[in-house]
């Protein structure tokens, strides 16, 4: 098994579950416009509970209001992809907040790394990410 470690930047961008673009889950425009951008990774996760500006909190718990309960999209790749990323989050996000933190990966498996260094973008034939 193969073991390899670099330096990142992990941006996190919460917002709504409700929340949209263009009739379709923000949260999904979000991610297919991050592995458009050849991102290295992202993932979505649904909280089961939390608040923000509007201060109403949202939870799953039963008798409780279980609407748009909060998401959190992780994306993580090196600091000049994740920051050239940034603009496109500008154009989508109207309320949320993002939020970016250095980070260490430490990445298992054989596949190879980009040229550039972007950590774990699995890559096919002819270089072009899988």
């Amino acid at each position: 098994m193969m073991r390899s470690a670099g330096s990142a930047l992990r941006l996190t961008v919460f917002v709504g579950e409700n929340d949209t673009w263009h009739h379709r889950p923000l949260y999904s425009e979000i991610v297919h416009r991050a592995r458009a951008a050849g991102l290295a990774g992202a993932g979505v996760f649904r909280g089961v509970e939390g608040f923000g500006a509007s201060r109403l909190i949202h939870t799953t718990r039963l008798l409780s209001l279980s609407e748009d309960l909060p998401v959190a999209v992780v994306i993580i790749d090196t600091e000049d992809r994740v920051r050239a990323f940034l603009p496109q989050l500008d154009e989508l996000v109207t309320e949320g907040l993002a939020v970016l933190d250095d980070c260490e990966v430490i990445r298992y498996g054989g596949r190879e790394d980009t040229p550039d260094g972007a950590p774990g973008v699995p890559r096919g034939k002819g270089g072009k990410p899988r």
